[in-house]
């Protein structure tokens, strides 16, 4: 059922059972954070990205490579699956990330599972619903025309005696369906499952404290490990005693190419005896801080890459009426999980299991495989909830260790991060510089933009509005993964954090739309309107503003603003009002509205959760969240200098769904969060006259920037 387990037909029937199970084909690549999907022209075990299987006793089973890790798409694939087959949403049972149970899956990132896996999933049901009519046709003696399904019973129509269930169609049916076409699916106005909101099927458990994550499971005989870590990124070990701490009670000392470990029945024990582990380091010198890093990265000077050119910049530049040129910057952002990353491991019978808190089980499976040196099938990942990810918990170097610790005690093993260690080995979303130069003609029309981004990547960097001159250079590699260029430009590992680039990049391009529409006497919004041609983003601006009572605030202290942007698919629209201490410098944000035009929405409850978290998430990289450094050496290593939104920052928040059933379903986890800092800093500029060009807004950055423009708000 998983790439590379090397299952034949035979082997892959036999552990289906009875019924009837539908296969989707599919073959998924990876580009810039896109993917595509489309059927093989020959099937193989491997190609079968998913499946769900209709059981005897009528129940269906999904089989996901996705994880559930906060976003919800536990209910919304199973209300996909409900709707096309034709079921209630409580005989829906998931299982979600279990490599020798679902097919392969690339992983759980860059809001591509309902966009893109979504469609999939819907086609296996509405095929599996053909296949049962099918039955029932032979079953009622009837054309398949005149039945009905409802609640998992097929009735003939006009004839309400005459009816079977799905239970009974498959006893003793041995059918599978391959989907490699689209298969027709239901629409949006006969829906009954879809489109409505619903609880979260794993709402229970988690208020309860009944939901299990990777740190949360037992196996008997297991030990906890702490590993020896280094004091800085590149540090080398120059010497170690560990004699004191193997003197300890019940302690295993491990020590095996580059990792020394400290085991223990139980945790507190392992602590203490890593506490007594003596060990010299040799770290690199560095220079890099907080304040330099922005000159480094463009000193770099790693070649960009066009991602736009119109136009004749050159003749627009020196025919512009009004020129606005600006640079911006951002810091480096740390993921900030509740949970931290967790495995355990144990090996048993020659196969290697691993419960890792993971986005990406598939790959956490190859990894541990390739670092054991054993076969794809002798390992399986096993992900249990995770407590957010954002795109961190995407590398697992947890799930590795605590595989190759179980092999060596021949014990499990758990490995699970502290705080500090979460900190350190977090890969940050990188710091990044964005300069746009861009000017007006005579009449206050977009004449010419010329935007360079080094550090972020190109996405959300995207020129939503009308101008007919026009070039974005993008250098500096995506923010997806460490390749070559990213090694040359960060000290530490970076990698993708919620809408990865998208959040600076926003912060750029619609700042400077702001600081263009106020050089104009525009309001911006009226000024975005005339510039934009999207009708969907039209539609969205005016629902954000109607729904805000857009107007640019008259009070000394107080500002409002807005941002925009196109992100996963959906059109989203943000407004936000703020204070400002010119006193202090605090910026405290007191509304936001945001609208999103995401297609049709599998669930609406479900979508405004992810708005509001993304709104809150935001308000750490807009005000308060960048890492301290210096050099290679981590400074913030918990919660205590490193600051989130806390219940107090809080605003009020309010969503709109723009309703938009022409669409199918688009990316609903990262697009709210792109415009927070850009809504958060053109308000700032609305309440004090005051542009600013560096994430977060931090209180003294503000104070130093509005002077005396303020008493104290």
């Amino acid at each position: 059922m998983s790439a590379g387990a090397g299952l034949s037909r035979r082997e892959f029937l036999a552990r289906i059972g009875g019924g009837v199970a539908v296969l989707i084909a599919v073959r998924p690549r990876v580009a810039q954070a896109q993917a595509e999907v489309q059927a093989p022209a020959r099937l193989y075990p491997e190609d079968f990205n998913a499946y769900l299987a209709v059981r005897e006793d009528g129940r269906v089973t999904v089989f996901s490579g996705k994880i559930e890790m906060g976003q919800g798409v536990l209910t919304s694939q199973a209300q996909m699956v409900a709707e096309e087959l034709g079921v209630d949403l409580d005989a829906i049972e998931m299982v979600l990330g279990d490599t020798d149970r679902c097919p392969w899956d690339m992983g759980t990132f860059g809001s591509l599972t309902t966009r893109m896996f979504g469609p999939a999933l819907r086609a296996a049901a509405a095929r599996a619903r053909i296949a049962l009519l099918a039955l029932a046709s032979q079953r009622l003696g009837v054309p398949a025309t005149r039945l009905r399904v409802q609640r998992g019973v097929v009735g003939v129509a006009g004839d309400d005696a005459r009816r079977i269930g799905y239970g009974d169609l498959s006893k003793g049916a041995r059918i599978t369906q391959v989907v490699d076409q689209a298969a027709l699916l239901r629409q949006p106005a006969n829906f009954e499952v879809m489109g409505r909101s619903t609880a979260r099927l794993d709402g229970r458990d988690k208020v309860t404290g009944a939901a299990q994550y990777a740190a949360d499971i037992r196996r008997p005989g297991m030990l906890y490990a702490r590993l020896l870590r280094p004091p800085s990124h590149g540090a080398t070990l120059v010497d170690v005693d560990v004699r004191e701490a193997a003197k300890q009670p019940g302690v295993r000392v491990v020590r095996e190419e580059g990792l020394l470990a400290v085991l223990h029945p139980d945790p507190q024990g392992a602590e203490s005896a890593l506490a007594r582990v003596h060990a010299t380091w040799r770290s690199p010198d560095g220079t890099l801080d907080p304040e330099n890093i922005f000159d480094h990265l463009q000193a770099a000077r790693v070649p960009p890459k066009p991602t736009l050119e119109r136009g004749d910049l050159a003749s627009a530049r020196a025919r512009a009426a009004l020129r606005v040129e600006r640079t911006c910057r951002k810091g480096y952002v740390a993921h900030a999980t509740l949970e931290t990353h967790a495995a355990l491991a144990e090996v048993s019978d020659g196969r290697v299991t691993v419960w890792a808190s993971t986005q990406t089980p598939f790959p956490t499976r190859e990894r541990v495989a390739r670092e054991l040196g054993v076969e794809l099938k002798d390992v399986r990942v096993i992900t249990p909830f995770v407590g957010g990810g954002f795109g961190g918990k995407s590398a697992d170097t947890q799930a590795v260790e605590a595989a190759r610790l179980a092999r060596i005690t021949g014990r499990p093993v758990q490995v699970a991060r502290t705080r500090e260690e979460e900190f350190f080995y977090d890969t940050f979303d990188p710091a990044a510089v964005v300069s746009v130069d861009a000017g007006l003609d005579a009449s206050g029309r977009l004449l010419y933009w010329d935007a360079n981004i080094v550090g972020s990547g190109e996405r959300g960097a995207t020129l939503l509005y009308d101008v007919p001159n026009a070039r974005i250079r993008v250098g500096g590699g995506a923010a997806y993964g460490p390749d070559e260029s990213q090694r040359s430009l960060h000290p530490f590992a970076v990698g993708p954090w919620r809408a990865p680039g998208a959040n600076v990049n926003v912060f750029a391009f619609e700042s400077q739309l702001d600081a263009l529409a106020a050089a104009a006497k525009a309001d911006p919004l009226d000024f975005r309107l005339r510039h934009l041609k999207d009708e969907r983003l039209r539609r969205v601006l005016q629902a954000g503003a109607e729904a805000f009572g857009w107007r640019p605030s008259r009070r000394e202290g107080y500002g409002t603003g807005l941002a925009c942007n196109v992100d996963a698919g959906t059109c989203v629209a943000t407004y936000a009002e703020v204070s400002v201490d010119g006193r202090t410098g605090q910026v405290r944000v007191l509304r936001m509205v945001c609208a999103q035009d995401m297609g049709i929405v599998v669930n609406p409850d479900g979508a405004r959760q992810q708005m509001e978290g993304a709104l809150i998430m935001g308000l750490g990289y807009a005000l308060t969240e960048e890492l301290r450094f210096r050099g290679s050496r981590i400074l913030d290593r918990n919660f205590d200098s490193y600051a989130i939104p806390g219940f107090s920052d809080v605003p009020r928040i309010d969503t709109v769904l723009v309703r938009n059933d022409t669409l199918p379903p688009q990316g609903g986890g990262e697009p709210a969060i792109t415009c927070c800092g850009a809504a958060i800093a053109n308000a700032l500029s609305d309440a004090t006259g005051a542009r600013m060009d560096r994430l977060p807004l931090a209180a003294e950055r503000v104070r130093r920037a509005v002077g005396s423009r303020l008493s104290s708000a």
